[in-house]
């Protein structure tokens, strides 16, 4: 069984964001120094949907936990 992963520019897409390499590289420049114990679910620039979106694909181990670990490790 082969089980999809998504990469960063589609967990953009799903969250509704502009994905293209310069966005993103904006997103993380203007959110960056995420508090170190702070989920990256509960960062206070998500919208309610990112943020219930997020925390699911996070608890339950979805195909999108790879681009969120990445993503909360670039805003760090």
């Amino acid at each position: 069984m082969d089980c999809p992963t998504h990469d960063l520019p589609e967990l953009f897409r799903q969250l509704g964001l502009p994905d293209t390499a310069e966005a993103i590289d904006a997103f993380v420049a203007r959110h960056r120094s995420l508090a170190n114990g702070l989920d990256l679910a509960r960062a206070p620039f998500w919208s309610s949907a990112q943020r219930s979106f997020l925390a699911s694909a996070i608890a339950d181990d979805a195909d999108w936990c790879g681009a969120a670990d990445l993503l909360s490790a670039r805003l760090r």
